[in-house]
This record gives C-alpha cells, structure tokens and sequence, in this order.
C-alpha cells in the first residue's frame, strides 16, 4: 500500500514540474478586450474575422497577431497585438527547470499578449462604393484645405 503512494505521489510530482509554471499560472491563451467607437465594426484577427466590437477574444499566447477592424463608411483600423516573455519564465527557471521551460514555450504560457485593451477610434473615410444595375459609383467627400489652390470648375450641363 506504501509503494502505491509513493507512486502516486511520485507521479503528482513529475506532472506538476512538467506542466510548466507559466503555462499553470497564464495558460496557453490570453483574453484581449476591443472595442471601438463606434461600435459593431466588423473584428479580424490574423485575417479571419470572427466577432463584432465589443468583444473579448481568447487570443492563443504563442505568436503576435494581426488586428484588423472595419466598420462601412470608415478607414480601416490595422494594429500589431505583439507577443513579449512573460515575468513567469523566471519561475520556470527556478522551479521547473528545463522541462518547464520547454513545456511553456511549446504551449505558449511563457509570453504575453499586449495590449490587453484595445480601442479603435474609426475615422470616416470620406468615400462610399455603391454597386446599383452593374454599375459602381464611387461617392467621395473631401474637406477643403486652406491651402489648395483652384485650378479647375466643373459646369453643370444643361
């Protein structure tokens, strides 16, 4: 009865070294909020578009991702979620050793996604495309500059 004990307690040891202190304490995916003003803009993550803002997203800690948020009527919202290390590698090194260290890496609870909270504020684009009987009209606003200086008018037909 003794052996089987030391067995399981053995085989608890060896699996609580070999999960991985960043992977125990972050896990392998990390939740991003974004949101945007105004709001219901389309989200993509990584070119996949997968959720409508507000939304918090479970983002998978092992690579930086590519954001796009796009709302009809505004200019495109890009922004880079970037991937650093996270401070709980150092407790791999001090307690799990080598083993913690490959675990984490491999599941991706060594790093950490930033940033956390995201707010798109989405310009208007000045430009609509509008498709009616196989024809695409382009309809654009432009605000004018001070500085421009007049070098054509267009006269209305009769």
């Amino acid at each position: 009865m003794d052996s089987f004990a030391s067995r399981i307690g053995l085989a608890g040891l060896v699996l609580l070294v070999a999960a991985g202190c960043g992977t125990i304490i972050n896990g392998s995916t990390q939740q991003v909020a974004i949101q945007s003003n105004p709001s219901g803009a389309s989200i993509a993550v990584d070119g996949v578009r997968n959720a409508e803002t507000p939304a918090m997203l479970s983002l998978s800690r092992k690579t930086g991702h590519a954001l796009q948020i796009e709302l009809d009527g505004y200019e495109e919202f890009q922004m880079h979620i970037e991937r650093s290390t996270s401070g709980w590698v150092w407790g791999n090194i001090l307690f799990g050793g080598l083993i913690g260290l490959v675990v984490d890496a491999s599941t991706g609870g060594m790093y950490k996604l930033t940033p956390e909270q995201i707010t798109a504020e989405l310009e208007e684009s000045g430009a609509d495309v509008k498709v009616l009987d196989d024809s695409i009209y382009l309809f654009v606003t432009l605000t004018p500059d001070r500085d421009w200086e007049v070098v054509a008018w267009l006269d209305e037909e009769e």
